[in-house]
Parts: structure tokens; sequence; C-alpha cells
């Protein structure tokens, strides 16, 4: 059963600010375009709006499955303007982990490359009780080692910490993924 999370809450922004937690690893061989992420599947998909925060974990195989296939009709609940910290990634794993062709309206990375951890110092946000203190790579571990509650934690600091980048400082164009099957 995909474990689900709601917070009621009041935010400052309209649309909608997503992000994923992710196993596997990716492609190399293609540097340029949504094929470096077609060994990569989500594992939890969060999202935070103007009244609430929502997270779904899956906590098997049979649940990553479910959430694949309810991803599109989740996305297609929620409000644009769509917005994510690195919309590359987002795009790229649901391409190929979904089936989805998703571009966003805003990128929360003030660069490429920018990390989260870089940009919650420079802006002062709260760290929101993340336990892995922005490494994702931390997060992906403890999923394997079925610490969901952890993972769960993670992903509702990193929508936290994501919506007070775009409240402090905006939104840049989003990236445009080339999407290659």
């Amino acid at each position: 059963m995909i474990q689900e999370y709601h917070e009621d809450l009041r935010s400052e922004f309209k649309g909608t600010i997503m992000d994923i937690e992710t196993i596997g690893d990716f492609d190399r061989a293609y540097p340029a375009d949504s094929r470096r992420f077609r060994f990569i599947q989500q594992v939890i998909l969060g999202y935070i709006n103007q009244s609430h925060l929502h997270i779904y974990c899956a906590v098997d195989d049979e649940d990553i499955e479910k959430l694949r296939v309810r991803t599109p009709e989740i996305l297609a609940t929620l409000e644009r303007p769509y917005y994510a910290f690195n919309c590359e990634f987002e795009s790229g794993v649901w391409f190929h982990h979904a089936g989805i062709e998703l571009h966003f309206d805003g990128e929360l990375q003030g660069e490429k490359y920018e990390s989260k951890k870089n940009a919650v110092k420079v802006l002062k946000i709260a760290n929101y009780d993340d336990p892995f203190f922005d490494l994702g790579y931390l997060c992906m571990q403890a999923w394997n080692n079925q610490e969901y509650e952890k993972a769960i934690e993670h992903n509702r600091a990193c929508l936290l910490k994501e919506r007070d980048i775009l409240v402090k400082r905006g939104h840049c164009q989003a990236s445009r993924v080339r999407f290659m099957k």
C-alpha cells in the first residue's frame, strides 16, 4: 500500500511545486538528453501548493508500479504553473518511468547544477527537520533500507525549502528536456 502524508498549510505562491525521490542510477552514456534517466524509478512523489502539502511513498516494488500508474492522474489534478528545483530531473524520470512528457513553467535552481544545499544556505532557509540535510542520495539509501518515514521527512523538507526558494528569490525559465527513447 502506498503511504500518504498530508499537511494543511498556507503558502504565498500560485501553482504547484513538485519534488520526487528516486532509486536507480544515471545512464552516463547519454549526458545531453532524457535517456540518462532511463534507469531511475520514482519512489516518492510530493507536491506543495497554496493550501497543502501531499506526499505519496511507495514501500515495495509493487507500490513503485502503482505509483507509476497513478502519477499521470495525480499530476492532472495539480494547478499550474508547475515548479521544480531541477526540472530536467523530474521531467526525465517521469518520461522514462511513467511515459509522461511534462514541461515545467519555472525552475527553482538559480543556475544549472546549483545544489539545493547551497541555495538554502545563501537564502538562510530553515532545514525543516530534513534528516539528510539536502543530501538526496541519503534518501535513496534510507528508502532502500525501508526507512520510509525518514524518506518522507526528507521529501517534506525539500518541498518546504523549495517553497521558500520560490517565495524569496522567484524562479528561472524552466529547462527544456530533450525527450529521447
